[in-house]
Parts: structure tokens; sequence; C-alpha cells
């Protein structure tokens, strides 16, 4: 069988085996997703992959698995405990970012004055844990890049009256050249993370280093030359050639 919707996938959960495929995006609800090791044991396929998948639901699993291309002592906060042991690290930085897992639009990014800051209202009991912790890159540059099949693009999102610069908060987007160096860093991180095409978000700070902000395999493209038609259109096409190499693997 070949799924293609996380409802039919639900549906046949416990027909499925080796040689079945599941192409397309997966939707399960948290704790729900547990299913989805059952159905790898089980040899089930799917494209994209379960690993790129799930980094593309979660800041917290991007923030463990791809912490490499972060900003330097980015952290994930499951608990009080982890707040206060980062205490000495972030004593050198100033503002800090916080970001509330599997929220998006810029809806659940805060930025504080300091970890202590953020402490105090730990100490309340207010944070929903976990939480990816970052410092604040002054004066970075932000960009989203899109690279998919033969298509690869690159915009910067600006805007003066925000930290957020979300289109969805307000942002302005304006082209920009891919540069190679930007290029090669989106490839890097879609290659951890076994992407098969990616939105990535890129800050650059005013020395010219590059940090992953954010990755995902959907998204906001109003602000891009493809447009949501265009790479959807460029998605089909990369499934396609998946499942012809599938069944000629399987021949």
């Amino acid at each position: 069988m070949i799924i293609y919707s996380s409802r039919e996938l639900k549906e046949k959960f416990h027909q499925l085996g080796p040689d079945d495929i599941f192409v397309g995006h997966l939707s399960f609800a948290p704790g729900e997703e547990l299913k989805i090791l059952d159905l790898l044991h089980r040899g089930v396929s799917f494209y994209p992959s379960v690993l790129c998948s799930f980094l593309s639901r979660s800041k917290v699993m991007q923030a463990e698995v791809l912490q490499a291309f972060m900003l330097p002592d980015t952290f994930v906060a499951y608990r009080s405990a982890d707040i206060c042991r980062n205490f000495s690290r972030y004593a050198r930085h100033g503002s800090i970012i916080s970001k509330r897992d599997r929220k998006h639009l810029g809806m659940g990014v805060g930025r504080w004055s300091s970890l202590e800051e953020l402490q105090k209202l730990d100490s309340l009991g207010a944070l929903p844990f976990p939480l990816v912790i970052q410092p604040f890159l002054e004066n970075a540059r932000d960009f989203r890049v899109i690279i998919i099949d033969d298509h690869a693009e690159a915009y910067e999102r600006s805007n003066p009256d925000n930290f957020r610069k979300n289109l969805a908060q307000q942002g302005t987007a304006s082209p920009v050249d891919l540069s190679r160096d930007l290029y090669e860093f989106c490839m890097q991180v879609m290659q951890r993370g076994d992407f098969p095409y990616a939105l990535l978000d890129i800050l650059q700070s005013p020395g010219g280093e590059l940090f992953l902000s954010e990755i995902s395999l959907m998204g906001g493209l109003s602000g891009s030359r493809i447009g949501h038609e265009g790479y959807l259109n460029h998605k089909k096409k990369l499934q396609e050639k998946f499942l012809r190499r599938q069944s000629h693997e399987g021949a």
C-alpha cells in the first residue's frame, strides 16, 4: 500500500507492514506520535523520513539534534533545574530568546532581558516547559531560504518595529542573492536532518557568521518567488521520484 495522508495512516495502522509506504506530511497529536515507532519496527517506509518529519514539527528536537548549527549556548529547558544550571554560561549574554515547542508564526517566541528574568517567571509556575533558550543576536540579518528539487532562493525578512521578523508579525520580505556560503550552510543542515527539501530560517551576525534559527518541510511562502503552488508542484515531483526509485529497488 501507498498511504498519502495521516488520516489514512491512522485508519490502516494495524494493517501496515514492510511493503507499505507513507508519502506526505505526518500529523499526529502529542503522544500519538509514538505509534510511528511501531510502524518503523514493522518496516513501513516513510518519505520524507521520520527524522526530518519530527524535526520539522518540534523546535525542541531541532535544538537537540541540530544544535551544532545554532547560536552557541542554545539549550532546551525541560524543567526549572535546566534554567538554573545555565546561569553561569548566560552571564556573558545580554537579552535572550525563548521558544515554545510547536508554536508557529512567531507566536511562541519571547525576548527577555536575562535568563534571571525568565527564572523569576518560573518561580511563579508560569513557564510552559519545554522551552528552547538562545542568546539574542543583536543586529542580525534574517533570511528565509527555500531549497526544493532544482529550485533554491532566499529573501531577507525585516521588521523595524519588532524583533519578530515573521511576515505574519508585520515583517517585510525582499529578495536577496543566495550566496554559495549560505546555500552550502543550508545543505549541511538539511543533510544532518535528512531533509529532502526545506524552508530554513537563517540568522547572519554582523560579522557574517551563519546560524540556524529553524527548519521545516512546510511554512509561509508569501515572500518567495516559487509561491505555495509552485512549492507543492516541486514536492509532488520529488514524491514521484521517490516512489519510482522504491519500485525499481523492489523489482
